[in-house]
């Protein structure tokens, strides 16, 4: 029961995810154009029913998730069962933070948490020698997750290709991805220019 409801709240999870990844993925047209999207996005997430049903999954997500890795963390010998647990830790753990983040951004500093409240770190340093792995290691973390699963219950091979290369593939493609969007997320790691209003976000 525990796997079952672990499973359900992670696919609603998943859903919000994608839409998050791929506004990352289009910082690479340039910070306006991130933010365009997002309001777009917006109008689906940002509502009171939406929202309220995310934060329920994710509550659920790292309850589970937590009883799931102290239960299996003994017994599970092979890479991919590994993987699943210790990518379920760290993104639970990264939910906890990144979501504490955006509430005390939203609600106490009153700001817009768009891509400037959530790259600020990215952009200076020092910070950025914590948040590019804090954040790269989040969107492999996922990957890696859903790899894992994919090694463990999918038996058919695709197109010749066996279902263990097809998780290999999976994996490969979160690193991909994450370097893509710290690409993206950094103006090609020639930094982003943040505006006064987030200095609070660095400590200015």
């Amino acid at each position: 029961m525990t796997r079952r409801i672990h499973f359900i709240s992670g696919l609603t999870i998943t859903i919000f995810i994608v839409f998050h990844l791929l506004n990352h993925t289009y910082s690479l047209f340039g910070v306006e154009e991130h933010i365009e999207l997002m309001e777009k996005f917006r109008v689906v997430y940002r509502n009171a029913f939406a929202e309220t049903i995310l934060l329920l999954s994710v509550l659920v997500q790292i309850i589970t998730g937590f009883k799931l890795f102290l239960k299996r963390r003994k017994v599970t010998n092979s890479f991919w069962g590994k993987l699943q647990l210790w990518s379920g830790l760290y993104l639970a753990i990264f939910f906890i933070f990144h979501l504490a983040a955006v509430f005390l951004g939203r609600l106490v500093l009153e700001l817009d948490t768009n891509i400037y409240f959530g790259v600020a770190g990215l952009n200076t340093f020092p910070f950025n020698l914590f948040f590019v792995p804090y954040y790269g290691l989040a969107i492999i973390s996922f990957f890696g997750h859903i790899a894992a699963i994919h090694a463990q219950k999918f038996k058919n091979a695709i197109l010749g290709i066996k279902p263990l290369q097809q998780s290999s593939v999976i994996l490969a493609f979160g690193v991909l991805l994450s370097l893509t969007i710290l690409y993206g997320l950094t103006n090609g790691f020639n930094g982003i220019e943040i505006p006064s209003e987030y200095d609070i976000m660095i400590g200015k």
